[in-house]
């Protein structure tokens, strides 16, 4: 038994994340997809680069794979986030390692587009795969879709999702038009981005 982990945004689920995870349907018996998550206790944390929520992403991903792969959100960073930092030494990197193999049996790989991705991965002992990187990414997607939202009609952004999740992203196109408006409050740190909110939150 050879389960797949996909550790992304998808934020939103794109055609490059659908060639993807087909791919990795084709090698694994098992996929399981882990949708980055924020949270402060129980309550998800999103953002301008964060702005689909985990139940919303999910929906996604079902949409278009259906049972043949399992969403779920192990991968998730709880407030404060700067306690998941130094990478490595961090007994809180190490805790979310066990949150990413949590149900998975028999041998595995992660897979990743990125070399340097790749190398944390080697590190934490996630078995990395590095496949070609696609041009397509989820962040242009995204600022076509606040350009939409700030009534560009000109956008092409259903272009880059596939119709099932065009459907969802419209039904919650509230959620476009709200971080469409704001900045962008994330912090980058040894080359991830989080919220700022939540990033050194006293407990």
């Amino acid at each position: 038994m050879i389960t797949a982990l996909y550790l992304a945004h998808l934020n939103p689920v794109t055609n490059a994340h659908v060639e993807i995870i087909s791919e990795l349907i084709d090698k694994a018996d098992k996929v399981k997809v882990m949708p980055v998550v924020f949270k402060d206790d129980k309550r998800e944390i999103n953002s301008k680069s964060f702005p689909f929520n985990f139940q919303t992403r999910k929906k996604m991903l079902k949409a278009v794979f259906g049972d043949k792969v399992n969403v779920t959100d192990d991968y998730a960073f709880f407030a404060p986030f700067k306690k998941y930092m130094p990478p490595l030494l961090s007994p809180k990197s190490w805790q979310l390692r066990k949150q990413v193999l949590r149900g998975v049996e028999g041998d595995y790989f992660s897979y990743t587009g990125d070399k340097a991705e790749g190398y944390m991965l080697k590190i934490y002992r996630l078995k990395p795969k590095i496949g070609k990187r696609r041009s397509l990414s989820a962040t242009s997607v995204k600022e076509k879709l606040y350009e939409a939202a700030l009534d560009n009609k000109s956008s092409s952004w259903k272009e880059d999702v596939p119709k099932s999740v065009v459907k969802i992203i419209e039904e919650d196109w509230e959620t476009v038009q709200k971080f469409a408006k704001m900045e962008d409050e994330t912090t980058r740190v040894a080359g991830m981005k989080f919220p700022k909110e939540g990033w050194s939150k006293n407990k």
